[in-house]
């Protein structure tokens, strides 16, 4: 088994912005904010006494950006790695889109199935299919598994509860809070939750990771 640290992207939004939906399309950069969110997950790591053997993010800028200040605060030397199944679902028409305009165009019960019990609303032009987020999750999960040493994956929300998704099935409350993590441990095509949705702290990663 092989213990995996998760980690969402910080704030993409800061005080005062027209706050939208933001997909695959919308490859918006961190915030002061943002980046003090990966920041404090560095330095969580840092104080808890680990250096991560690997990260990896998805391709868009916040991703690569919360990598890359990990990467700093953690000492790591390595090369930050790409996986393309990180990258953020593509939300199609909705993306860009604050909730009262998608409330106005597809209704509030569909936004709320999403946000409420990651439910994927019926017709919804989003991409990749369900079967397949789900199927890419595992993958990226177990791949970087059969690593030696921590890996650190960083990817957005909509990734994440598909992770979840992959090792629990449907749940109420999957989401991640911008700035924080996740724990898993992976066996083969299986995995557990060690914990989820956790701001940064070096004695809960220390516990359960070290």
């Amino acid at each position: 088994m092989s213990k995996i640290l998760l980690a969402r992207h910080g704030n993409t939004f800061g005080p005062g912005d027209r706050i939208v939906w933001v997909g695959a399309q919308e490859d918006l950069p961190l915030v002061e904010k943002g980046e003090e969110q990966a920041r404090a997950l560095g330095n969580a790591l840092r104080d808890a006494g680990l250096t991560p053997a690997h990260i990896i993010c998805g391709p868009l800028k916040r991703t690569r950006r919360a990598a890359e200040l990990v990467a700093e605060l953690t000492g790591f030397d390595g090369e930050i790695q790409i996986d393309q199944r990180l990258r953020e679902i593509d939300y199609g028409s909705w993306g860009g889109k604050t909730a009262e305009e998608l409330d106005s165009e597809f209704g509030a019960e569909a936004r709320e199935e999403w946000d409420l019990h990651h439910r994927r609303p019926a017709g919804a032009d989003w991409s990749p299919s369900e079967a397949v987020l789900r199927t890419q999750a595992l993958a990226s999960m177990a791949g970087a598994a059969e690593r030696d040493g921590l890996t650190v994956l960083i990817t957005s929300n909509g990734i994440l509860r598909y992770m979840y998704n992959a090792l629990s099935g449907p749940d109420a409350d999957v989401k991640v809070k911008t700035g924080n993590m996740c724990a898993v441990e992976i066996s083969g095509n299986s995995g557990t939750r060690l914990f989820w949705n956790e701001k940064p702290d070096a004695v809960l990663i220390r516990s359960t990771l070290g």
